[in-house]
């Protein structure tokens, strides 16, 4: 049986499955489990069981719940309200004004969250409020605040990256380390945006902020001292050599767990909601690894992944036209998967032609982060999408409409990423030898 018969009959399976409702991870595994009972004489029970062990009790993705716990933690804290009150002083002034502290916001929660929709939801409700009581567009508001709680998956810690380091077994810090530059490249394109919007657009007419002394404004920047802090050591703590991203992640916990207790607002009820919602989202994502791992052993064991490597080889597409190819791939599957799952689902089949084509495997993460993100803001599937129609009340449709130039800029950051794959490779490759990953 060819190549392209069975992509047909693991496709079928698979969107089978995720068409009567079952979850993307036990859809993974049955997948897995069809192609190896049709394709293969391998013993497919003690197979599935091994996987599922060896994949769920990597060292490596202990730092997976430990960074979700952090985020779950901080969403429960006074954290945006200080950020805003920190960071509005001094981007008032700027092209664009108050709405900067979307972007900004999004950038340093990110920086401690590492996940898109806690990134949302907890800039989202301290500045959605303070912005339209400035008469600040609304679809401006939406639409930068939709697009950069989506730097949650690249700025580190992110969720994402660390899925796929465990996935192709590559390190997580230096994946980390990839992330950030090209992050602040990315927020800083969006607040160009801002900029020019503010200048052009007639709807851009918002309320003056008062001036503010530059006494007023130093006095305001210690809200922001803590949340710095705590980025300071994780980051810092992995950058420097002194932490594996495990440990920096329980470092993190530990941070976050003070800055809850400083703020009055950690209690026995917030503890034990964080923890809970900790669990349910780890409990997800191992879930979907569990079954992608499976599906990689499946597919490897019916030769797919070597055989549409060989045909994309005999293809000789440049390094370029493959980018391209697999741009318009992620962007189509992720109009129906989640972030993670079209990570997971498809190196099995990526990894192979990334590696034959000569293609970086740490400047691969943060090009498939980038276009990962894209997927967030997306229809029909996109989750910031869901998450900002549930914030505003707004349809879909414009929700979805207020985020189309978002989604351009980030095409224009894959470009920016092929143009200068520095942006993703010079700190990895510079940053001091770290004890595990």
């Amino acid at each position: 049986m060819g190549e392209f018969e069975l992509i047909g009959i693991f496709l079928f399976v698979l969107f089978l499955l995720l068409g009567t409702g079952v979850w993307v991870g036990l859809a993974l595994l049955g997948v897995a489990f069809v192609g190896m009972e049709l394709f293969t004489s391998r013993p497919v029970g003690d197979t599935m069981i091994t996987t599922i062990w060896s994949s769920s009790s990597s060292w490596t993705l202990t730092a997976l719940p430990l960074f979700i716990w952090m985020g779950e933690i901080l969403y429960r804290t006074r954290l945006s309200e200080d950020m805003f009150r920190g960071l509005s002083p001094w981007l008032a002034r700027l092209p664009g004004g108050l709405v900067h502290t979307n972007i900004v916001g999004c950038t340093v929660f990110a920086a401690v969250s590492g996940s898109s929709a806690a990134t949302l939801t907890t800039v989202g409700k301290m500045s959605i409020p303070e912005l339209r009581r400035r008469d600040y567009p609304e679809n401006l508001i939406i639409g930068t605040l939709t697009g950069a709680a989506t730097l949650g998956l690249m700025i580190p810690p992110s969720l994402t990256l660390i899925v796929y380091g465990v996935t192709i077994n590559e390190s997580i810090s230096k994946l980390f380390m990839a992330g950030i530059l090209p992050g602040l490249v990315l927020a800083t394109m969006f607040m160009g945006y801002v900029a020019v919007y503010s200048k052009v657009s007639k709807r851009y007419n918002p309320k003056p902020e008062p001036d503010m002394t530059f006494a007023e404004k130093v006095a305001n920047s210690r809200f922001l001292i803590p949340v710095i802090m705590l980025i300071l050591v994780v980051i810092g703590s992995m950058y420097l050599g002194i932490a594996t991203a495990t440990e920096a992640a329980a470092f993190g916990v530990i941070g976050s767990l003070l800055l809850a207790a400083g703020q009055k607002s950690l209690n026995w009820e917030t503890f034990t909601a964080s923890l809970m919602g900790a669990t349910r989202t780890s409990a997800m994502i191992a879930l979907i690894l569990a079954g992608a791992s499976f599906l990689s052993l499946s597919m490897g064991f019916t030769g797919l992944p070597k055989a549409l490597a060989e045909w994309i080889a005999e293809l000789e597409l440049s390094r370029f036209a493959l980018l391209m190819v697999l741009l318009v791939f992620y962007i189509v599957i992720g109009c129906f998967l989640d972030g993670i799952s079209s990570v997971v689902l498809t190196m099995a089949v990526v990894e192979p032609m990334i590696r034959t084509a000569g293609i970086d495997v740490i400047w691969f993460g943060i090009f498939i982060v980038v276009v990962v993100e894209m997927a967030q803001i997306t229809p029909p599937i996109g989750f910031n999408l869901f998450v900002m129609q549930g914030m505003t009340r707004h349809d879909m449709g414009y929700v979805a409409k207020a985020a189309i130039p978002m989604f351009l800029i980030m095409v224009a950051m894959v470009f920016v990423l092929i143009a200068f794959p520095d942006l993703a490779t010079y700190m990895p490759e510079n940053m001091r030898s770290v004890p595990g990953g």
